[in-house]
């Protein structure tokens, strides 16, 4: 017992660092990348008899966070959205304008020394919950939609329309900003 406990303590100082970082691209929130390394040092701990050294320690460590991620969004997705659909239809159920939606986005300004992905990131935390989900899983983890809609319990069809709509707004805000025009 007291070998595992010093295997693990050697493992959180040498990958702690390498797992917060990979949490951190796949959930771009410190505080729930911290928290999901943490789980993942307490599940390599309750399950350490499963590690039977075929693979590197990170590697295994790694496929832990993965699960805990997948965990996090399925979660998330789950959970009550934060958006009001209604807000982006009018009394016809058409979409509203999308300058009346869209109103105070000066915020946004990209500042003289942030890269295109830093502002992009802006961007795509401007997004619906659910649809960051979907985009993360999509282009970040480079998931198969079918597997995506397996995970998060959602019709093809409801995919395919959050994507789209998902990209449309991404594309609103870095038009709007005239972030496009300028060369990276």
């Amino acid at each position: 017992m007291d070998n595992d406990k010093a295997k693990i303590a050697h493992w959180v100082d040498a990958y702690a660092q390498q797992l917060y970082n990979r949490a951190f691209y796949l959930l771009s929130d410190r505080s729930d990348a911290e928290d999901i390394v943490q789980d993942v040092f307490v599940a390599a701990f309750e399950k350490r008899e499963n590690f039977k050294g075929d693979s590197s320690p990170l590697t295994w460590l790694m496929s832990i966070l993965h699960h805990k991620v997948a965990d996090s969004y399925r979660r998330r997705y789950k959970s009550i959205p934060k958006v009001d659909i209604h807000s982006f239809f009018d009394e016809n159920n058409f979409w509203k304008d999308p300058d009346s939606l869209l109103t105070d986005w000066s915020y946004f300004e990209k500042s003289e020394d942030e890269t295109f992905e830093e502002y992009l990131e802006r961007c795509l935390e401007k997004l619906p919950p659910r649809w960051l989900i979907l985009v993360k899983l999509t282009y970040l983890q480079e998931k198969k939609y079918s597997e995506i809609c397996q995970e998060t319990n959602i019709s093809k069809t409801n995919y395919w329309k959050i994507l789209q709509r998902s990209r449309l707004q991404l594309r609103e805000c870095i038009e709007k900003n005239s972030i496009s025009n300028e060369k990276y």
